[in-house]
């Protein structure tokens, strides 16, 4: 399966740098994927003009493969009065700042299946592989970019969601265990998340599904690479791992919490964007019970908040509000080269 892989990844290694919108730029993917592995960017967050100035920059640096990364979110219905009782909730935390919330809540993430324009766009300058979260676009959707010549990847969170990528025509599955950092990958998170750990999940689609999975969530170094192989992985993904290179585009506050006790203490909430995500303990990781605060505004109106809160934080040298994603095993991560790390991560596997 790891030879498929490659093969069908066009790269040297079955391994994948995982496509962290907000953190991954032009130069990271770019180095992974000149190492021999596969480089991604995360577009989730980007304008059309932003995501077509990175995926030029990104094929000016490279002529390997690289993967580009889409939200298929259902969008949240706005509901005024639940943002305005959110903000409300956070006015204290803003007038520690001496700022005030913002009056209204956007939705600042337009997902992918709503966005013809940007359909357009990858179609036109034909990424080697395109990645979905959070679910899939249309099948209409799917079979353009199949029939453009493009690898798709998708995240499924349980096997349930990975028969469905199966059955759309997907070409890989990406086992996005609850280890991971970042947003959790569910379809229908109304309906819960089964919390499958990353070596469970594996284990069960790699038995169950045709396709090629690829292991991702708490993988950083050799040895967790060859548990998630020696379970049936035909490759893995690595986030975390590769916050700390230089070509990332993770700030000084970022990188120094990362390398700090802080990295031992990552947890999942929704109170930071409006959908489950883990990262590093901040402030706006609120402990109290549900039962005890108004309901977040979904996704992503809460992050609009999150940001707004962040953005007054920051101008006053507090960096207590920022969003710092990372998975369970992030103390583990090393600062190099996106080149060297790739290189160590090779050797360490015994690729």
């Amino acid at each position: 399966m790891s030879k498929s892989l490659v093969q069908l990844l066009n790269t040297t290694y079955p391994l994948i740098q995982a496509p962290m919108a907000g953190v991954t730029t032009p130069a990271l993917a770019a180095a992974v994927s000149e190492a021999g592995a596969l480089g991604s960017l995360g577009l989730a967050s980007a304008s059309l003009d932003q995501a077509r100035s990175m995926i030029t920059e990104t094929q000016r640096l490279t002529r390997k493969p690289v993967n580009i990364n889409f939200f298929c979110h259902r969008p949240t219905t706005p509901d005024h009065a639940a943002s305005q009782a959110w903000l409300a909730h956070l006015r204290p935390m803003f007038e520690e700042f001496g700022a005030t919330p913002p009056s209204e809540l956007k939705d600042i993430y337009r997902p992918f299946p709503d966005y013809q324009d940007m359909l357009e766009l990858v179609l036109e300058t034909r990424p080697a592989v395109v990645s979905f979260h959070f679910g899939l676009p249309s099948q209409e959707y799917i079979d353009a970019l199949k029939n453009a010549g493009i690898v798709l990847m998708a995240s499924a969170t349980t096997p349930t969601e990975a028969r469905q990528i199966e059955a759309a025509g997907i070409d890989v599955l990406v086992a996005q265990g609850y280890e991971a950092g970042g947003h959790r990958g569910v379809f229908e998170p109304e309906k819960g998340d089964a919390q499958y750990g990353t070596f469970a999940l594996v284990h069960m689609l790699a038995t169950q599904s045709a396709l090629p999975v690829v292991a991702a969530g708490g993988i950083m170094d050799g040895a967790a690479i060859k548990a998630a192989l020696a379970l049936g992985a035909a490759g893995v993904q690595c986030g975390t791992a590769f916050i700390l290179c230089p070509e990332s585009a993770a700030n000084a506050a970022y990188r120094k919490a990362l390398q700090s006790e802080r990295a031992y203490d990552t947890r999942v909430t929704t109170t930071l964007s409006g959908r489950a995500a883990r990262g590093l303990r901040n402030r706006l990781y609120i402990d109290e019970p549900a039962s005890a605060r108004p309901p977040t505004p979904g996704y992503s109106m809460t992050y609009d908040a999150a940001k707004a809160l962040n953005a007054a934080a920051s101008a006053k040298g507090n960096d207590e509000f920022a969003a710092q994603w990372a998975g369970q095993a992030a103390a583990l991560a090393r600062a190099m080269p996106a080149t060297q790390m790739v290189q160590t991560l090779v050797t360490e596997a015994g690729w």
